[in-house]
């Protein structure tokens, strides 16, 4: 039996700014399909990437309550070698919840910095990924 996580997923993760002042579009850290496979059980797979750019996925999952997921997304985009660190935790479904998706919450390391210095490694964002399938 796969993991909950494994299926696609609409991903998009914000900067850590508490300022309830900054505008909502000022926060976007980056958004993206995300692949999620289980190659072997409590292995994680896959890609996640968007126009132009794709990172392929190598970590684990974890059950428990809530099941949780750790992995490294890494690859070439435009000549540099980019590596962020995600963790993940699977939302628990509400009972009376209504239209509810299956969801994932979550925070994301750049772990190598690119873009000639300007993306610095160490930025930590939150994500949250929506299941598509």
């Amino acid at each position: 039996m796969s993991s909950s996580f494994v299926g696609t997923w609409t991903y998009r993760s914000f900067v850590s700014d508490p300022d309830l002042n900054t505008p909502f579009q000022s926060l976007e850290f980056g958004r993206a399909k995300l692949a999620i496979e289980e190659p072997k059980p409590g292995t994680v797979g896959g890609t996640i990437g968007g126009t132009g750019w794709s990172l392929n996925l190598d970590g684990t999952i974890t059950a428990g309550n809530p099941e949780t997921i750790r992995f490294t997304g890494s690859g070439p985009i435009g000549g540099e070698n980019w590596v962020y660190d995600y963790r993940g935790f699977l939302v628990p479904q509400w009972p009376n919840g209504v239209n509810q998706r299956a969801a994932i919450v979550g925070t994301i390391v750049r772990t190598v910095a690119h873009s000639n210095g300007t993306a610095p490694a160490g930025v930590v964002a939150q994500w949250i990924a929506v299941r598509q399938d």
